[in-house]
């Protein structure tokens, strides 16, 4: 029999890949993480993409939150949070352990599961630890669920400014003076450690930077000028993490460069400069998030200056076996040298944060740079590569 004048049935139209951003997180950057969302989630094309918004409130619960990109925007020099965002007090989205199935799951006590569909690729937005430093990526990795940005290892070292900056020494970047306190070395004899400190500040000066060593955003990071204020530093830094590090001020310009994953590899962005901040002692949580201090883009620097980073931001990206996006932070000191601070794995990414500037600079949109990295992790494996 003909089947040539039945009716036939109407094509399905192909399904448009599902994002599940992340954000919130039980870090101290949760706030940050939130207004990271709400751009990422406005810029994201959703012609092209369905999206899924899901929050982790600072107690660790995952939350199903509404897509209402205003609403996590900075107010009253206040960040905003998930617990603000979320549907439910008490509702959680579940994400399948299973490689073989990628269906999240939401539910609340008393009502049967929700199945909301599976999840193509995960965009991370947060930031610090439980989020940005390997943890999230592994439960991923186990989910078999590709993500933004870079694998486990990569991110637990760009996370740990410890490790960043032993793995940075063995290719051969250069790195300032630092010492190390970790948390059984204070807890066993917290004296010996202070004179560490104080040993390494007769050796190198005054001021230091006394940090966390796994935060980020300029958060828990005191700036002592002598010896009175060193106790109080010491105590921020291990309210936010009980290993914490000890900088010698280095003299110089603060230069930034992003890094973006291509087709044919890594390419670095123009580079930025950070001036002093008028208001602020250093370029801290405020300067940063609060009163926008603002970048130059691209930095004043000569071609060769330009190219001398912008090589090294690469170096770094490779170094630490990143994948996606990379910010990479340095000073050029006064004898014309570039010392790597740190990179961010995660950076912020805000449109006003100095890494999307860069790119803009470099004739990449926020728009566009939201949908490479969705793009690039879409072909990217999970597992060993």
């Amino acid at each position: 029999m003909s089947t040539e004048n039945l009716p036939q049935s109407p094509e399905q139209p192909p399904r448009k890949p599902r994002v599940a951003v992340v954000f919130g997180g039980r870090s101290s950057e949760h706030g940050i993480s939130v207004v990271t969302a709400g751009a990422v989630l406005a810029a994201i094309d959703r012609t092209k993409y369905d999206v899924l918004p899901i929050g982790i409130t600072t107690d660790g619960r995952w939350a199903l939150t509404a897509d209402e990109p205003e609403r996590m925007a900075i107010t009253d020099r206040r960040t905003p949070s998930v617990e603000q965002l979320a549907d439910s007090v008490e509702g959680a989205v579940v994400l399948s352990v299973d490689p073989a199935n990628r269906e999240v799951v939401y539910s609340e006590p008393g009502s049967v599961p929700k199945a909301l569909g599976e999840v193509d690729v995960v965009f991370p937005v947060l930031h610090g630890p439980y989020g940005e430093d390997g943890t999230l990526q592994g439960l991923l990795e186990l989910s078999g669920v590709p993500y933004v940005g870079s694998g486990v290892l990569a991110s637990a070292v760009g996370q740990d400014k410890d490790y960043m900056k032993r793995v940075f020494t063995s290719f051969g970047l250069k790195v300032g003076p630092y010492v190390v306190i970790r948390p059984r070395e204070w807890e066993r004899d917290a004296s010996a450690a202070r004179k560490k400190i104080v040993d390494f500040a007769g050796e190198h000066g005054w001021p230091l930077f006394v940090k966390p060593a796994r935060a980020g955003s300029s958060i828990g990071i005191t700036k002592v000028d002598d010896l009175s204020g060193l106790d109080e530093a010491i105590a921020e830094a291990r309210r936010h993490d009980p290993k914490f590090l000890v900088e010698a001020a280095l003299t110089g310009r603060e230069i930034e460069c992003g890094v973006l994953e291509f087709e044919d590899g890594p390419r670095a962005s123009v580079p930025a400069e950070i001036p002093p901040p008028s208001a602020h002692a250093y370029y801290d949580f405020e300067a940063k998030y609060i009163d926008s201090t603002p970048g130059l883009v691209p930095a004043p620097l000569t071609d060769e200056e330009t190219a001398e980073v912008r090589r090294l931001a690469v170096e770094a990206f490779e170094a630490a076996s990143c994948e996606g996006l990379v910010r990479a932070d340095f000073f050029l000191t006064e004898d014309g040298e570039f010392v790597i601070n740190e990179i961010n794995t995660l950076p912020g990414f805000t449109p006003i944060s100095m890494y999307p500037q860069m790119w803009q600079a470099s004739g990449i949109s926020y728009p566009e740079l939201v949908d490479r990295l969705v793009q690039a992790a879409l072909n990217r494996p999970t597992g060993l590569r």
